[in-house]
């Protein structure tokens, strides 16, 4: 079934908000190496807030959210410490000891707990084609993981790099899964930009605890290619690619819309290795590949 011409822009939109979030991570690959991770993952989110703040001010909804309940204010809370802070905080301390590429393709894990989880506990039915789909994308991003020798996560022989990121799925799953309870009838600008505040927040308030003004010094010292990578992942990967994401589900719905974010692995290892100079090794091609055509095929089933 093909889409009105109508919806062209919209589509384009959406690769673009693929290429921001596959550019994410050596983006946030530079960073970690440049600065303090705790203090430029604050940095990052003090930015994005604040610029997603301005927009929701901008469309007239910053008022509601008077009105909103102290649960309504703790599941926001609950939220953002999985969502933006937890995922935030594995993000850069993972992306310090793993290459960009190989994290971008982790990630493709987060579909598949997602989506064994939300059966068990919300009773989602599955069909073959995701079933399929889930043991492709895990056995993938297994053989990513543990550099083509799956085995080894039996005997423990699993970095901290991989074990952080598999912290980041961790949490993204638990954001997903809580959103559906603690976020009904709030719609997506509004909740992203208050749970990016929020987590901004927090973010700050681990790194003076661990770092002291120190990591905030290290953040401010570092160099104009990280202060570049820094605003890219910032106003590129979060406001913008957040505005197109919420452009194509308003246009085209959650389902169609969402099947582009299948492309963000393939662009996340396209990128590191043309932008850091990366190594796209057999395991990283042959375990992405399975880990990208399963989260395809999970998003084929799920329409």
């Amino acid at each position: 079934m093909t889409h009105a011409p109508s919806h062209l822009s919209t589509h384009l939109r959406l690769v673009g908000m693929a290429v921001l979030w596959g550019a994410s991570w050596p983006w946030g690959r530079v960073l970690a190496q440049a600065m303090p991770p705790l203090a430029a993952a604050a940095c990052r989110f003090l930015i994005a807030g604040a610029i997603l703040m301005l927009w929701l001010a901008s469309t007239g909804r910053l008022a509601a959210l008077r009105s909103w309940t102290a649960s309504r204010w703790a599941g926001m809370v609950l939220a953002a410490s999985f969502g933006v802070f937890g995922y935030a905080t594995f993000f850069m301390s993972g992306l310090k000891h793993v290459p960009a590429g190989k994290g971008a393709l982790v990630i493709t894990l987060n579909p598949v707990i997602t989506l064994l989880l939300a059966a068990w506990i919300f009773h989602e039915r599955l069909n073959k084609r995701i079933g399929l789909g889930m043991a492709l994308a895990a056995v993938g991003a297994a053989v990513v993981i543990t550099r083509g020798e799956p085995w080894h996560v039996l005997d423990g022989r699993v970095g901290i790099g991989e074990l952080l990121l598999l912290g980041c799925v961790g949490c993204w799953v638990a954001y997903t899964l809580i959103g559906r309870k603690v976020m009904a009838g709030v719609d997506a600008l509004t909740t992203t930009a208050v749970t990016a505040a929020i987590g901004a927040v927090m973010l700050l308030a681990l790194t003076l605890a661990v770092d002291g003004t120190a990591g905030l010094a290290g953040v401010l010292a570092a160099p104009r290619n990280a202060w570049l990578c820094m605003a890219g992942i910032t106003v590129g990967s979060t406001a913008l690619a957040y505005a197109w994401y919420f452009d194509g589900v308003k246009a085209l719905g959650a389902g169609a819309a969402s099947g582009y974010i299948t492309l963000v692995p393939v662009f996340g290892v396209v990128f590191s290795a043309l932008w850091l100079g990366e190594v796209v090794d057999a395991s990283l091609l042959v375990g992405g590949t399975m880990a990208i055509a399963g989260t395809a095929l999970m998003n084929l089933g799920r329409r």
